[in-house]
C-alpha cells in the first residue's frame, strides 16, 4: 500500500454540486452556467409542456381524425354464460348489478348490459341497465324475468 493509492471507502464521500453564481474564481460565476441572454437565462423561466424550441410541437404535427361522442354510454358486458355460472356456483336466482359487484364481475358504478352469448339453463330474475334482444328472449324463454333498472 502506498500513499498515492489510498482512496476513501465507496459511498463515504459525497460529491457536493459545485455552487454556481459565487464569483469568477469558483469556475461557475458570471452567467452561472446559463449561457448568454435568452429566456432560459432569465429568472422565473419555465418551459411550456410540449414546447420544442419554436419547432411545430408533436401534438400539432400528427394528423387528427375521427370523432369522440361525449354522450357515449359505456356498459360492462355480462354474457348469459356468466349469468348461468353465477346462478350455479352462488345459488342465487336474483342477479342485479349489486350481486354482480359483490361477486367481482363489475365495479360499483359501472352500468351493466346483459348480452346473449352462451346458454341459460336456470330460471333467473335478472336486473340490469340494458339487455340485448337475444339475451332478453333467452331469459324469458326459461321463465325468468329481464328488468331494466335506471342508472
Amino acid at each position: 500500500m502506498k500513499l498515492h493509492t489510498l482512496t476513501p471507502a465507496r459511498g463515504s464521500v459525497k460529491n457536493e454540486k459545485k455552487r454556481i453564481g459565487r464569483g469568477q474564481g469558483s469556475g461557475k460565476g458570471g452567467t452561472s452556467t446559463k449561457g448568454h441572454k435568452g429566456a432560459q437565462s432569465r429568472s422565473g423561466y419555465s418551459q411550456k409542456r410540449g414546447f420544442e424550441g419554436g419547432q411545430m410541437p408533436l401534438q400539432r404535427r400528427i394528423p387528427k381524425f375521427g370523432f369522440t361522442n361525449i354522450n357515449r354510454v359505456e356498459y360492462r358486458a355480462i354474457n348469459l354464460d356468466i349469468v348461468q355460472k353465477i346462478a350455479d356456483e352462488k345459488k342465487i336466482s336474483l342477479i342485479d348489478p349489486a350481486a354482480l359487484y359483490t361477486h367481482g364481475f363489475c365495479s360499483k358504478n359501472e352500468l351493466v348490459k346483459i348480452l346473449g352469448r352462451g346458454e341459460l339453463k336456470a330460471k333467473v330474475e335478472v336486473k340490469a341497465h340494458a339487455f340485448s334482444a337475444s339475451a332478453k328472449t333467452a331469459i324469458e324463454a326459461k321463465g325468468g324475468t329481464a328488468t331494466v333498472v335506471k342508472a
